[in-house]
């Protein structure tokens, strides 16, 4: 190795090797994609920065890239949801640069993705849009070097749509998170149950029975509602959006304010991808041991600040779990320093799920290098082709077969003279 790296240990690796190649037996779509980069090697010289969650299924997401040609430096997009064996494998094993510890600090985490952009690439991929608000905030003279870039989050797509809107935006960005095979099935199979995951995990608290509150209810937040209210929870979801407040109501969850539901908690979980959903009046009425925690991308979603300043106290009785008593002796309890709560103190989601996300950062990342040059400052959705090529694949791999349209069904579906 000759490029640069910071990493925890790198005696890790094999370790992380072998998750790695755990996870990538439930990624068919990932699998298949890699025969076919190896071949075309549609990335060929290009210089890539990703800022993504350092975990295994991240990692074959990265052999795939390195597989198609790409030149490749790998950051985090969360201080807390690194795996630090598998950053020494994908260092050690596979010879790509990582600039991620688990639990670095804020100044460390902004070195790093500078470090990733220190790479000067043509292409990023983002979780959460970090990259691109660095390149046009601090970075702008590599913007000319830049072709364009993926996004996988809601956050991000946020943040992003923001800029575009401001004519702020510089290049093109394909919003992943918008694929109906990424958040029709990442977001909602996925972040239900590696959140309840790391809820469990970091408590080892019985979940059936209990009031369970889910701020949202967007694609995440209907996973976790789902996944709790199958543990036995007695879910209330809150929401600012009628028409997703209807939804959760004809869905069977009682719906509520958050100061009427915050009384009522044992749990509470934020997944909007707003600021402070969880506030300070809502921490002074929560009941002793509630806990609250964070499956949005950004740890603003609660209001920290406020709960420190409240707090006479505060300790920590398990690994991923901060107790602050109030004044009048209540504890609220803060899962993993109110960071993504399924990668701060579980795995994140699983593997055969990120199969299809990062099969669709993959192929936008080769689409967005072979056509961004004519493509406008703008979001785009990831087009339709390569959405349904990967359900397609998925299916396929789960030996799952679906009729196909006859030719008079195809000409129906396109004429309006045929009525009754």
């Amino acid at each position: 190795m000759t490029k640069e790296f910071d990493i925890k240990d790198i005696n890790l690796a094999e370790q992380g090797r072998w998750r790695i190649e755990w996870a990538l037996k439930e990624m068919p779509v990932m699998r298949s994609l890699m025969e076919r980069f190896s071949k075309e090697r549609p990335l060929e010289g290009v210089k890539m920065s990703g800022c993504l969650h350092i975990t295994t299924e991240t990692a074959n997401l990265a052999r795939a890239l390195q597989m198609a040609g790409a030149d490749l430096v790998l950051t985090a997009s969360n201080p807390l949801s690194t795996q630090d064996d598998t950053a020494a494998a994908l260092v050690a094993a596979y010879e790509i640069p990582v600039f991620a510890i688990k639990g670095e600090d804020n100044e460390t985490y902004y070195q790093h993705l500078n470090a990733a952009l220190d790479h000067r690439p043509s292409l990023t991929m983002d979780d959460g849009a970090d990259l691109v608000s660095i390149l046009h905030k601090e970075r702008q003279n590599q913007i000319p070097d830049i072709i364009g870039s993926t996004e996988e989050t809601t956050t991000g797509v946020i943040r992003l749509r923001a800029m575009a809107a401001d004519g702020a935006l510089k290049f093109p960005v394909i919003a992943v998170n918008d694929a109906d095979t990424k958040h029709l099935f990442d977001n909602r199979y996925g972040t239900g149950q590696s959140t309840l995951d790391g809820i469990i995990r970091a408590t080892n608290i019985l979940i059936a029975g209990k009031v369970f509150v889910v701020a949202g209810y967007g694609w995440c937040s209907r996973g976790i509602a789902m996944r709790a209210r199958g543990l036995g929870a007695n879910v209330i979801v809150t929401e600012v959006d009628p028409l997703k407040a209807l939804e959760a109501v004809m869905d069977g969850f009682r719906v509520m304010p958050m100061m009427e539901a915050a009384p009522q908690a044992d749990f509470v979980v934020s997944a909007t991808g707003d600021k402070h959903v969880i506030d300070k009046h809502h921490f002074e009425v929560m009941k002793d041991g509630c806990c609250v925690s964070n499956s949005g991308h950004f740890n603003v979603e609660i209001n920290i600040p406020a709960l420190e300043e409240m707090a006479v106290e505060k300790r920590r009785p398990r690994t991923f779990v901060d107790e602050y008593q109030m004044a009048d002796g209540r504890n609220i309890r803060l899962l993993g320093e109110g960071r993504l709560v399924n990668l701060a103190a579980a795995e994140g989601h699983p593997a055969a799920v990120m199969d299809m996300s990062f099969a669709n950062q993959a192929l936008s990342a080769v689409h967005v290098f072979q056509n961004g040059k004519n493509m406008e400052n703008k979001v785009y959705a990831v087009p339709e082709e390569i959405d349904r090529e990967i359900a397609r694949f998925k299916l396929e791999a789960m030996g799952i077969n679906i009729d196909v349209l006859t030719e008079e069904q195809v000409a129906y579906l396109n004429t309006w003279h045929e009525g009754t």
